[in-house]
């Protein structure tokens, strides 16, 4: 399974008020590992950020004079999701402004989920943890995930971030905690890890004769004492 973690940083809130896309980030993850792939890029969006914006992801119009267009990064930008499943925290608003950046450039222009499936996390956290904090931060401190103790938001960081929370939602129970508190604090008790791409493909121990025996042995006693019910027998 080829998944896109991405995100995106904007000049506003509503891409219908003109608003644009300043940043992009995206990691790739094929069958839940990180392939070291990526994508990101700043752009310029012919118009000014507006404070609100800029306080919340630092960059400023000054920074974005010499950064590409979006419609310079568009072909390279939908080769490296199409087909693949995107994993977005609060996908409509990522998906409403990519949408928006594509009509720009082509009026006939569909929507990216006829490119590409949407997971939204924010969706699956609040399955997972109702009644609980879910935005990024929050997930982050109750996975334990390395947050990087950011002073700004940034499309990539979050992206990287957003993996990490992911794999952790998704990869069953992480720790021994019963509960979620309300302030995040929750099951987990280690930080997550991330595992190498690359590395060694675990090594696989048959059973010896004399263990395969051993075990047969053993279901034999079990089946006679069950009345021919041994379980292990019958999805044999």
């Amino acid at each position: 399974m080829r998944q896109i973690v991405l995100d995106t940083e904007t000049t506003g809130i509503n891409p219908n008020d003109g608003h644009r896309i300043i940043e992009i980030g995206c990691l790739e993850l094929e069958n839940r590992r990180l392939t070291g792939r990526s994508f990101h890029c700043y752009l310029q969006p012919d118009r000014e950020i507006e404070a609100e914006a800029i306080a919340v992801h630092g960059i400023t119009n000054e920074f974005l004079a010499d950064k590409p267009r979006f419609a310079q990064i568009a072909d390279e930008f939908l080769q490296f999701i199409t087909g693949a499943e995107l994993i977005i925290h609060n996908a409509p608003f990522d998906i409403g402004f990519i949408n928006h950046e594509f009509r720009l450039l082509n009026a006939s222009f569909g929507n990216i989920t006829e490119q590409c499936a949407v997971l939204d996390t924010l969706v699956l956290a609040k399955q997972k943890h109702p009644a609980q904090k879910n935005n990024l931060d929050a997930l982050a401190k109750r996975y334990f995930v390395d947050h990087r103790e950011r002073s700004y938001h940034g499309a990539l960081l979050d992206s990287e971030i957003l993996a990490d929370v992911y794999l952790a939602m998704t990869g069953g129970q992480v720790g021994l905690g019963l509960h979620d508190d309300a302030d995040g604090q929750g099951a987990a008790q280690e930080e997550i890890r991330r595992l190498p791409a690359n590395r060694a493909a675990l090594k696989v121990i048959y059973a010896q004769d004399d263990e395969l025996a051993a075990h047969e042995q053993r279901l034999t006693v079990i089946d006679s004492a069950s009345q021919g019910a041994c379980v292990w027998r019958v999805l044999a």
